[in-house]
């Protein structure tokens, strides 16, 4: 078995990064992951819990598929705990293709930065174990590679989604701006087009009186 841990730090808040964690799929930088679907969702005590089926890519060099055989489409089951009361978000991955020989299991942990509660921090861990075949070991140092490098992607697609966030809540904020400077200039006019029409309507009043008087 191979046992594989990293930590990162966000510079963002952890809703942000919560939030994007939810979004995170698809992005450029994990072309792999083809979709998540949800199949459970439910709230208990105040904490969301989600079970998602994930479907992606993972190609095997030719001797590995010749040993573990192929498949178009992976698929893995994340499991997943959101408690906005103490912001932490919890993610628990394992794999179901390919499981008669090959354990993945893999963990992550968002919390709000010990130090600095603008930041977020990443705790990631896995756990390797491939049983049943020949070159298990080495086969086990190429999956925990293989994990270190998409972990890598997967935090760069993390700072993608969220810049597309950010991009959305500032389009939102300058069509929201465009509108309330609208309604007040259109208001604006309304209200001067009222005063002229009373203005206009108290002059033609005051001559006809004038007239009829006499004057």
């Amino acid at each position: 078995m191979k046992i594989w841990t990293s930590e990162h730090t966000f510079n963002h808040p952890w809703e942000t990064v919560a939030q994007a964690a939810w979004r995170k799929y698809p992005n450029p930088m994990n072309p792999a992951v083809l979709g998540t679907d949800v199949v459970e969702r439910k709230v208990v005590n105040g904490v969301l819990h989600t079970h998602r089926l994930v479907s992606s890519t993972w190609y095997f060099p030719r001797w590995a598929q010749s040993i573990l055989g192929t498949a178009k489409v992976c698929y893995a089951s994340e499991k997943s705990e959101v408690d906005p009361s103490n912001k932490c978000m919890l993610l628990k991955t394992i794999n179901l293709t390919f499981c008669r020989h090959i354990s993945v299991d893999e963990v992550l942990y968002y919390t709000p930065h010990p130090t600095d509660s603008s930041k977020t921090l990443l705790k990631q861990e896995a756990s390797v174990s491939v049983q049943g075949v020949p070159l298990s070991h080495y086969m086990e140092d190429m999956i925990t590679s293989r994990i270190s490098s998409n972990a890598g992607k997967g935090r760069q697609g993390l700072e993608w989604v969220i810049n597309k966030i950010n991009t959305e809540v500032k389009d939102i904020a300058e069509a929201v701006t465009k509108t309330t400077d609208g309604i007040l200039t259109q208001t604006h006019k309304s209200f001067d087009d009222m005063t002229e029409t009373a203005r206009k309507s108290m002059d033609e009043i005051s001559t006809s009186a004038k007239q009829k008087m006499g004057f």
